[in-house]
């Protein structure tokens, strides 16, 4: 194990498992502390014409963002329906998923809040969880049950479909139609570079310590509707993933208990990012997309690396 040279948080470092890891972080960087304050902060979303990132405070029930320019932190929105994951679509609008309200949601330029899911088969959806937008503006999401399971991130509530299920929004006529029906609790999700493969986490040890803590790689089918596959990619050898980007070269960066873990394609890990907090998720932003911002527990953490996110 390496720790930084100066300047370094308590807690953080750098851990290389393959000499494939050396490299990616540039010397002599660092992980820096942006803002602290909350109860369990997830989904970041970069917003590059703004310079903004947006990321959910999901016990605090709000949307926080920040803001590169100035290095200073602000409420987006509260209350915020207890939002998890987020994204950016093509057009520049923020996509939610709400764990209280179980739906998605879609920020328009103006302002307003345009629902694109909120139930499936006539029954209403667990709690969104986390989401990705395809390059023909498909909106892929997940489905677990975490918001209904207790009031700390969303209601109490019975699951109408007795089930967590992976579903794709369809952009031409907005039907909501499963992709995955095999997930104990599906919770991270992202494409690959080339948009063939879709990884997909599965946090089912969550609730049952002999359920699953993996990523699975599914092949998307020509008609980018459907899948095929789903071999397990990783197992999370640090507590659990939840959510995670992938960078050009197709590199997994991963959140887990201990920090952000890489994955090289090929499903060796080549490393970790040693953060002092449980992390939840990641997102690549900045000018250059070489700025990985880091969502850990009560904090929101940044460092540059050598590897752009798609």
């Amino acid at each position: 194990m390496t720790t930084l040279p100066f300047g370094a948080l308590e807690g953080t470092g750098f851990e290389t498992l393959d000499p494939r890891f050396t490299g990616l972080v540039p010397k002599p960087e660092r992980l820096e502390r942006l803002w602290t304050g909350g109860r369990w902060c997830e989904g970041p979303a970069w917003f590059g014409a703004l310079r903004t990132l947006v990321w959910s405070d999901i016990p605090n029930d709000r949307l926080l963002r920040w803001d590169e320019r100035n290095g200073q932190a602000a409420v987006l929105r509260e209350p915020a329906n207890n939002t998890n994951g987020n994204t950016v679509d093509r057009q520049g609008r923020l996509v939610s998923c709400e764990h209280l309200a179980r739906r998605v949601v879609r920020t328009e330029h103006d302002g307003s809040i345009t629902v694109l899911a909120s139930h499936w088969q006539g029954r209403r959806l667990n709690s969104p969880n986390d989401v990705v937008v395809h390059s023909d503006g498909g909106v892929w999401f997940t489905d677990p049950s975490y918001g209904i399971l207790s009031d700390y991130e969303g209601l109490r509530a019975e699951s109408e479909i007795g089930a967590c299920h992976v579903y794709r929004i369809d952009p031409a006529n907005g039907a909501v139609e499963r992709v995955a029906d095999d997930f104990v609790k599906p919770n991270g999700l992202a494409f690959s570079p080339d948009e063939h493969m879709l990884y997909i986490a599965d946090t089912g040890a969550s609730h049952d310590a002999n359920g699953p803590r993996h990523i699975r790689r599914f092949l998307v089918n020509p008609d980018n509707k459907s899948l095929r596959g789903g071999e397990v990619f990783a197992e999370c050898t640090a507590g659990l993933f939840d959510g995670f980007r992938l960078d050009t070269e197709g590199r997994i960066w991963t959140s887990a208990a201990d920090g952000v873990h890489v994955y090289h394609p090929d499903g060796t890990l080549l490393g970790k990012l040693l953060v002092p907090e449980r992390v939840a998720n990641v997102c690549f932003g900045g000018p250059r997309r070489n700025r990985l911002f880091v969502c850990a527990t009560s904090s929101l953490y940044a460092i540059t690396v050598n590897a752009k996110g798609i």
